[in-house]
């Protein structure tokens, strides 16, 4: 199966909700663990258990492994393997976007199979142009993986390069989220390359219609996006939105039915949202 297929399937089993991994410094130490790899371990252990067989996806943010050097990397490779091992579908948060042989060793690195931080997806920057992705687009239908191409983010400051304009006259947002939909057409019930677009955002003064794709949509939570917002926002394409929240949700550990029932409450409220 396609990873637009897998994660459709997935977003209508276990509601559409994504759960990052973010262990940053402030959340290890409220959950009383040690600021070293120890405790990133127990950390990432914790939340698989609690939520990889419940959410439909899990999003690790890979900076936050990167900063313990080789023991992270070993641990952040452990993450995964174990979210598959559970049942789950995993995107890793990399941001990653090159040229060349750059990134299709990117892609080699987290799309493919053989390597040992391969996830089901992962997240790319398109601002060195949408066709220096090729590699990844192409290894991710190689491997029935994903892509996720980063077009409205939920920082403040993205919109002086996304909201400017190209000399069509469209945004560069908006180029980027034409070129997703020429990608998917015809992709069936879901195209594998999505886009990220914040939970956050006031007023995207975008179109999503017609994109036939997943749409992450981080910055439910801590960075003020709420349930209610997301359908202001997103409208009729809403049932493609997969919203994505880490320090909100993570927050209410270290206890495991403490994680869970956070999580069963925000998915009652998802799907308490209008059609």
């Amino acid at each position: 199966m396609s990873f637009g297929a897998r994660l459709r399937a997935a977003m209508d089993e276990r509601g559409p909700l994504c759960v990052g991994i973010d262990p940053h410094p402030e959340l290890l130490s409220a959950w009383g663990l040690p600021d070293d790899v120890a405790g990133l371990q127990r950390f990432c252990a914790t939340v698989v258990e609690a939520l990889a067989d419940r959410v439909a996806v899990l999003k690790p943010q890979s900076a936050f492994f990167e900063r313990f050097g080789s023991g992270g990397i070993a641990v952040l490779e452990w993450t995964l393997a174990a979210i598959r091992e559970a049942g789950g579908l995993s995107i890793i948060d990399a941001k990653r976007g090159d040229i060349g042989s750059t990134v299709a060793a990117y892609a080699s690195a987290y799309l493919d199979p053989a390597s040992s931080l391969v996830a089901d997806a992962m997240t790319a920057s398109p601002y060195l142009g949408f066709g220096s992705l090729q590699p990844l687009l192409d290894a991710a239908a190689t491997h029935g993986r994903g892509v996720f191409v980063l077009a409205l983010t939920s920082n403040p400051e993205g919109s002086q390069v996304q909201h400017a304009r190209t000399a069509t006259g469209s945004t560069v947002a908006q180029g980027i989220l034409d070129a997703v939909a020429r990608h998917n057409a015809g992709e069936r019930p879901l195209g594998s390359v999505g886009v990220v677009v914040g939970a956050n955002l006031q007023d995207t003064a975008h179109s999503f219609a017609g994109l036939n794709c997943p749409i992450l949509a981080p910055g439910l939570g801590a960075q003020g996006g709420t349930p209610e917002h997301l359908h202001r926002v997103f409208g009729a394409a809403l049932p493609d939105v997969l919203p994505s929240t880490s320090r909100g949700m993570l927050g209410h550990g270290p206890g495991v039915e403490s994680l869970r029932a956070a999580v069963d409450q925000l998915r009652d409220q998802l799907a308490a949202l209008p059609a």
